[in-house]
């Protein structure tokens, strides 16, 4: 009898739609048993259905490398770029940074953040103008996007004080931790326990 975890997983597994990409490049829809094509993975990403794009030969995991190729067609296609070249030039220096990590994170927060907006914009347009909302829509991005200026600099104006405040703490922090390590060291030319003239405490 299966236990209740492998009841979940099995439960998980075939909710995942599973694509499997042969040597030829072709996608192997094994929901529907048919090929498909890039533009059909798109619009599984549209509907927001959960796929994995493996390997058919090795098992490897090529979702991130489809969904790669995905954005490549759209931004080449003729219409208008999501990522400027400046923003690709930022992004491929994130690369290798201590900081590439946390980049990855902070774009995904502010993904998933933007989506909750565009999401509550949706039903508020859907109540005012009915069935028909994307005129709806568009109207209430541009009054959102109006209003938000302002605001969006005031308060990054307040996270950018905000955040050079806390860095200077956390530099101050460093340098008393490191005086507190190397307190009581001998150094070549540096005699040890030399008294600071310039604090009162000590004679």
């Amino acid at each position: 009898m299966a236990t209740p975890q492998e009841i979940r997983e099995t439960k998980s597994e075939s909710q995942t739609r599973l694509i499997k990409k042969y040597p030829n490049r072709r996608l192997y829809d094994t929901k529907t048993s048919s090929y498909i094509t890039l533009a059909d993975v798109k619009q599984m990403v549209h509907r927001q259905e959960d796929f994995q794009v493996i390997d058919a030969k090795s098992g490897d995991d090529l979702t991130r490398a489809i969904l790669l190729q995905i954005i490549l067609e759209e931004e080449s296609t003729g219409g208008l770029p999501m990522f400027s070249s400046d923003l690709l030039s930022q992004l491929i220096r994130f690369y290798g940074n201590a900081m590439q990590g946390m980049m990855g994170t902070y774009l995904e927060k502010n993904i998933r953040a933007f989506q909750d907006i565009q999401k509550t914009l949706q039903e508020q347009s859907t109540r005012m103008y009915g069935g028909d909302s994307s005129r709806g829509t568009q109207d209430l991005w541009a009054q959102f996007m109006n209003m938000q200026g302002p605001a969006v600099q005031t308060l990054m104006q307040a996270y950018m004080e905000q955040s050079q405040k806390m860095f200077a703490q956390f530099q101050d922090q460093m340098q008393n931790q490191a005086r507190n390590v190397f307190t009581g060291f001998t150094f070549p030319g540096f005699p040890a326990g030399q008294p600071n003239k310039n604090d009162p405490e000590k004679p």
